[in-house]
């Protein structure tokens, strides 16, 4: 007969792999889902451009594929803490700071934050690409954490061929040791830093903090390895779109 503690770890992992199965099954309903809408908006498009002859939006919104990509290197290194180590960041994992949620403005303990007091769910950061919109106010985004998300931050005087390099980065697919894939910058948000960071670049996760003092071509792989790791690994798993 099974001892207590091996039935309790069989519904652990009888729930994990429920979990895992359900959140499969919403990937490929979203999927189906962007394919769907991505034929609806290219034929609006087109009826837009014959009846204007041209025009485009002032700018993207979060979450839209971004026009100033720039080619990265292939990934190289896919072990996290090898691939920190080559690129000259650093890994922590500072404690849980709490997780109440708040209408008035929080200070955190680490920069940019990973974990603490935030707002409430209808306020929460959408995912997406932020850096030609305003960035969320950092209650907004720690919340996204909280939900599973990755945050990648860059230093507001980052050079644009950077941020562009960022942008190629963000928009990766991407395994994930969740298992379920990162989609087009699903589940993750990336933005011009409003904390005051030291670093180039960092990437944040509920719990978790890879830092890069100074960006080159070495940090996306350890960026890569951070969300592979991290997303979805947090109290509050929302595996839909935000």
């Amino acid at each position: 007969m099974a001892s207590r503690q091996e039935e309790k770890e069989r519904r652990k992992q009888e729930r994990l792999e429920r979990e895992k199965a359900e959140a499969a099954a919403a990937q490929r309903k979203r999927l189906l889902q962007i394919g769907a809408g991505v034929a609806i908006a290219a034929a609006i498009v087109v009826g837009i451009i014959v009846l204007t002859s041209g025009g485009k939006d002032d700018k993207p919104k979060p979450g839209q594929n971004p026009t100033a990509a720039v080619p990265i290197p292939d990934r190289k290194i896919t072990d996290l803490e090898d691939a920190a180590k080559a690129a000259n960041c650093q890994l922590t994992n500072p404690p849980i700071e709490g997780s109440n949620h708040v209408t008035t403005k929080v200070k955190y303990k680490t920069n940019p934050p990973t974990s603490g007091d935030h707002v409430p769910p209808q306020e929460v950061a959408s995912d997406g690409n932020y850096t030609e919109s305003v960035a969320p106010e950092p209650e907004r985004y720690v919340h996204s954490l909280e939900h599973g998300r990755i945050v990648i931050h860059y230093k507001p005087t980052l050079p644009k061929r950077q941020v562009g390099q960022l942008l190629t980065l963000f928009g990766e697919n991407s395994d994930t040791d969740f298992g379920l894939a990162s989609v087009g910058g699903g589940f993750t948000l990336l933005l011009k830093n409003n904390t005051q960071m030291p670093d180039d670049v960092a990437a944040t996760a509920w719990g978790h903090l890879l830092t890069c003092k100074t960006m080159n071509d070495k940090t996306f792989d350890a960026i890569r390895a951070f969300r592979q790791r991290y997303v979805l690994q947090a109290p509050e798993k929302v595996t839909e779109p935000e």
